[in-house]
Order: structure tokens, then C-alpha cells, then sequence
């Protein structure tokens, strides 16, 4: 049976966004429909240059227009709670751009507005949605290298134009870690099936104030353990190791793998270093496409459980990332129960 495509509407015209936008152009089951800006020219001249039919001047004409389906909000992230929970409370589902918010109280409060109003709300990530994932989570679930017992992700980039990017203002929630360390910390999140019990935290500050870079030591229940690093000082790399009883996964969980910057995916099915590892293939394309599809796949079947799932998932991450931001300004471990 066929369905009419998901209208998504952009809130606010961020460049992220235009990349979402041409990634599903292609797609049957969604189409961005219109954009808001904060004055209806700048919001007309994106418009134009994105090939979207509609502009709004104010977030709000978006949300109030009857034709949307759901947002997309790729706003900086200071502004993604307020602007969720007024879409939900519009009747619109929501896919966020990562991290979800700032706090796991704001976590609580927009998964509670979306369910008070009946729609979907989906952290965007979009590794999270690659068959590569996928895979990963196979080899895990398969016991391909038995119980995982420890593992390490990092994420970091060189910042560009730091005197004026947004990601050095502490006021926008700006640092390395909700930009690049919700990467890692979501990976670990879906690694371990559960946020950790305690976290222990050593920064490097700029001085604008937000964190340039981010190590972190995480404490799962079982005696199990995760370290997490993120930079925006560093060459750009996004990797991943996972030690388990009876074998090792690298891997790397890029966004939007293809034939020119492949993303890697290998096993090691045994204890000893003389096993060689193991190549797992898996299809590549945006992830911007298939978290859009998968959110609206979501939205057609009302699966009530995958969004509960993905409610527990993020709420997590986001006590997670608050809890190594007081462990780094305080300078000790943090217990989870805190949040």
C-alpha cells in the first residue's frame, strides 16, 4: 500500500541543513516542503537556492502552517528543546539535529511534549541509521566476539573559523563535547545497552570558554568501562574499538560513507593478535536519507516501541554529556544517579 511522502519543513536555514535537504530530494517516502528563517527574504533566498517550495519569516509561521507533517531542526543547540516542544505541541513530529538538548531534564520535558501530543520525536544521528550500524550490531547481538568488556570512540575535527563559529560560543552551547563528544558517547550508549553508572572527566578549555577537547572515563555496571575523547583541534577522524571476551571490532561510524571515504568495519573473531580480522561489507549512502526515511517509517507505522527506545537512548545521552560537563568543571567523578 502506498503512502504520500512526509512533508518536513526546515526550522531555521542552517547550512547542515541544505546537506539534509539534497540528500533526500531523491526520496519517495520524504520531501522538505518549506524552510523558516528569521525574515521572510532570508528564508525566500534559502529557499531558492535549496529548490524548497515554501518560505516562512518566523519559526512559528512553519509550525502553525497545516501542510507540514514534521520539522527538522538543525538550530544550534541551545535552541532544540524550545523549538521540539513548540513542533510537538503544533501536532509535528520532530527529528532533531544531535545533541537532543542540553541537560537530561530538557531530554525529560521533550519526550514528555511529544507524547502528550501524539507524535514522534528522533535525535539525529546519522551513523545511527547505516546499514554499517546495523551490521555492528549483528556481530554484537550474534556474540560475535563474546561479552563486550571495555571500548574506546572518539570523534574530532579541526574548528574553522574559530573567531566567529558558533561551536566557540559557550552561550550556544558551543565545546567539543555536545558537538563532537555526543558522537562517541552515543556510540558507547548503543554499545553498552545502558548509560554508565559514573563518569570521570579531563578537559582542555579555549579561551572563549567552551571545551576545545574532551577525555572522558565512563563506568558501566559488571566492572565494565568506556573512554570517549572529542577534539576540534585535531585531524578529523570518527573511530571506534570494542574489546570483548573472545574477540575485537574496529570500527569507524561515519555519516555518510561512500567509494571515495569508505567507512570501516572489521572483526577479529578470537583472543589472540595472530587471528587476522575480518572485513564486514555493508552498503553505503547519506545518512541524512536514512535517518529521514527510518524516522518517517517511524511516523507511518506509529511504532510507539521504537520511539520509547529511541526516548531511552537519547534521555541517556543526554544525562550522560551533562554529567562529564560537571565532572570536567568540577574536576571529580559524577555519579549517574545524579541526573
Amino acid at each position: 500500500m502506498s503512502h504520500p511522502p512526509l512533508t518536513i519543513g526546515i526550522v531555521g536555514a542552517a547550512n547542515i541543513a541544505r546537506q539534509f535537504t539534497a540528500a533526500v530530494r531523491s526520496s519517495e517516502m520524504v520531501k522538505v516542503t518549506a524552510v523558516a528563517s528569521r525574515s521572510l527574504e532570508a528564508a525566500r533566498t534559502y529557499a531558492d537556492a535549496c529548490g524548497i517550495p515554501e518560505a516562512h519569516g518566523s519559526y512559528d509561521a512553519l509550525l502553525a502552517d497545516p501542510s507540514i507533517d514534521a520539522v527538522y531542526i538543525p538550530l544550534p543547540n541551545h535552541l532544540h528543546a524550545e523549538w521540539s516542544i513548540k513542533a510537538a505541541q503544533h501536532g509535528k513530529h520532530v527529528l532533531c539535529e544531535k545533541p537532543l538538548c542540553m541537560t537530561r531534564a530538557e531530554a525529560v520535558a521533550m519526550f514528555a511534549a511529544a507524547r502528550a501530543n501524539n507524535v514522534i520525536l528522533l535525535e539525529a544521528y546519522p551513523y545511527r541509521f547505516q546499514p554499517q550500524t546495523a551490521r555492528l550490531l549483528e556481530l554484537l547481538d550474534g556474540g560475535a566476539i563474546g561479552s563486550v568488556r571495555t571500548m574506546q570512540a572518539s570523534f574530532g575535527f579541526t574548528v574553522s573559523n574559530p573567531d566567529v563559529n558558533i561551536r566557540m560560543k559557550p552561550e550556544a552551547g558551543g565545546g567539543a563535547l555536545l558537538d563532537a563528544g555526543s558522537y562517541p558517547v552515543s556510540l558507547i550508549r548503543l554499545v553498552m545497552g545502558e548509560a554508565p553508572l559514573s563518569v570521570t572527566a579531563t578537559p582542555v578549555w579555549a579561551d572563549t570558554g567552551v571545551d576545545i577537547s574532551m577525555m572522558a572515563t565512563l563506568e558501566f555496571s559488571g566492572n565494565r568501562f568506556a573512554q570517549m575523547s572529542c577534539a576540534m583541534n585535531v585531524a578529523n577522524h570518527r573511530r571506534a574499538v570494542i574489546m570483548g571476551t573472545a574477540g575485537t571490532i574496529e570500527t569507524e561510524y561515519i555519516n555518510h560513507p561512500s567509494e571515495a571515504v569508505p567507512s570501516q568495519l572489521r572483526v577479529r573473531r578470537g583472543i589472540a593478535n595472530t587471528i587476522p580480522f575480518e572485513d564486514v561489507p555493508a552498503p553505503i549512502g547519506s545518512g541524512f536519507n536514512f535517518e529521514a526515511e527510518a524516522f518517517a517509517d517511524m511516523i507511518r507505522r506509529h511504532d510507539v516501541a521504537a520511539f520509547e527506545r529511541a526516548a531511552s537512548f537519547s534521555t541517556d545521552i543526554a544525562a550522560t554529556l551533562e554529567a562529564i560537563a560537571h565532572s570536567a568543571r568540577a574536576g571529580e567523578t559524577i555519579l549517574l544517579e545524579a541526573y
